[in-house]
């Protein structure tokens, strides 16, 4: 796979595992009622035509980001949540209808609406959307509870050793996760308590930054004393756009790139996470999350259905959520499925599932801008691509036919990359150690003020500005890091205006 001058040399490093292909989950074409399809098609308003021809094959500057599909509606606060380009006139209305479950707000049970109701009983948010406003990127609370709240937050939780299919062993009174919300009757789990220190840094050129390090604790426990070897791992929302089109790209394109023991000698040695999958009962090829433990979209929405809202599906049944057995309180309170259901039925589960695989990335700007352009062949100089790859091809068979056969530009290689020492949590998931990360994608990056009203960057959103995210980067990343730092400062303006572009 070939990327022109400004974007990187991609280099095929061989296949490091030889099992088969995953076999993508599939949506049915859902037939919802008449009368709903009828109200939402008005929402969906006109979308911009999507020429193909805009984007060069092989383009490092490619505007059409998400292939076909991007968006090039006006780059406002609703930029993330357009459904993509080439979706049919009735696959819009699915989409329309998956945003209403999107941002349905769940209550407790029993309820006068029977198939809204089974929220908690203890839980993170009451809403898809509470987490992922506006379909963007979740931030870090400007302070500590009660005068800030976590809500597009949450905080794994564990103890040595494992579960299942290598997945983390929970806590075993506080579960898999810190659930710092409660219905009527019951205690919140606990609050994250932040303590932030200030790091200067010098760069080149006479200018500085100061990045923070925060130390992460759980107060007011509501059930008693935790694990003194429990490990935290504190992660923001990520944005929801061009999820459906990295679960489209073919597995052996992913696993091209993984070099874990670093055979070309580069200082780069990305490996796959092979993770349980629920939805396909195997083994697979994990893709989501911020350290890729999770295989398929599926599997991503049922988890946090179940651990961020409290509600089960038909791939996680249990009713209580998160509750563990020490909380006996919890798992005896009411709940909002009837004998041999779930609380969210397939139905459901499927319409969000084609929302959350179609919300389009917006096209890119300022492709043509000689500063951008530079900043191009900067972010290409520094290695970033090593990681941060800029361009895949979706596979023939995706799950959709909007999906299939798309020229992308995520810049990941959805791989993980021991990331040093600065950023580990020390908290393994799967096969990733506790200071490996998988490679957030870059699309839409340039658009988070104007879409999430904030610039907090990285897993847990310690990175106020894209300079403190980048100088963050450690471990197989340093030597780039260490030269964004020495850069020429018009040089390191460049790069980031290339990075607000995307």
């Amino acid at each position: 796979m070939q990327a022109g001058k400004s974007g990187g040399r991609m280099r095929s490093r061989g296949r490091s595992n030889s099992r088969s292909a995953v076999r993508r989950g599939t949506v049915g074409r859902l037939a919802p009622p008449v009368a709903l399809v009828a109200a939402v098609v008005l929402a969906v308003g006109s979308v911009a035509t999507v020429q193909s021809a805009a984007q060069s094959p092989g383009s490092p500057l490619a505007v059409l980001l998400g292939g076909e599909g991007t968006s090039t509606r006006t780059p406002d606060h609703n930029a993330f949540s357009h459904p993509m380009a080439n979706l049919t006139f009735a696959d819009r209305a699915t989409f329309n209808i998956g945003n209403a479950v999107f941002r349905r707000a769940w209550v407790i049970a029993p309820s006068s609406t029977a198939s809204g109701d089974g929220l908690g009983p203890l839980y993170n948010a009451r809403a898809c959307q509470h987490c992922h406003l506006k379909d963007g990127r979740g931030h870090p609370p400007e302070a500590n509870f009660p005068d800030d709240t976590l809500l597009s937050m949450l905080v794994r939780l564990s103890v040595p050793g494992e579960a299942a299919g290598d997945a983390p062993l929970p806590e075993p009174v506080y579960g898999g996760q810190l659930q710092d919300l409660a219905i009527p009757g019951l205690a919140p789990e606990g609050h994250l308590w932040t303590e932030w220190t200030d790091i200067p840094v010098e760069l080149a050129g006479g200018e500085t930054a100061t990045l923070r390090q925060p130390s992460y604790s759980i107060v007011d426990l509501g059930y008693g004393p935790i694990s003194p070897d429990v490990m935290l791992s504190v992660r923001v929302a990520p944005p929801m756009i061009g999820l459906g089109l990295l679960e489209a790209i073919p597995e052996e394109a992913i696993l091209a790139n993984a070099d874990p023991d670093d055979a070309d000698g580069d200082g780069i040695s990305g490996r796959p996470n092979w993770v349980e999958s629920p939805s396909l009962g195997e083994v697979a090829l994990g893709r989501f999350g911020w350290k890729a433990n999770v295989a398929t979209l599926i599997d991503q929405n049922s988890g946090a259905f179940n651990g961020d809202i409290g509600m089960s599906t038909a791939l996680v049944p249990a009713s209580f959520g998160d509750c563990t057995e020490a909380q006996a309180a919890c798992r005896a309170a009411p709940h909002g499925a009837a004998d041999g259901e779930v609380e969210v039925d397939t139905q459901l589960t499927n319409f969000l599932l084609f929302y959350t695989r179609t919300l389009a990335v917006p096209v890119r700007r300022d492709a043509d801008d000689p500063e951008v352009v530079h900043g191009s062949d900067v972010f290409a100089d520094l290695g970033c691509t090593g990681c941060h790859q800029p361009t895949f091809r979706t596979g023939a068979d995706a799950a959709l036919p909007a999906l299939s056969d798309q020229e992308i530009w995520p810049y990941t290689d959805l791989l993980l990359h021991d990331m040093g020492e600065g950023l580990a949590d020390h908290r393994p998931d799967g096969e990733a150690t506790g200071s490996e990360w998988r490679t957030a994608p870059l699309w839409g990056i340039g658009l988070t003020e104007v879409v999430s009203g904030h610039t907090y960057f990285l897993h847990d959103g310690r990175a106020r500005t894209l300079t403190e995210a980048v100088l963050w980067h450690g471990g197989e990343a340093q030597a780039a890091r260490d030269g964004f730092a020495g850069l020429a400062p018009e040089d390191r303006a460049a790069l980031l205006r290339f990075l607000e572009s995307l």
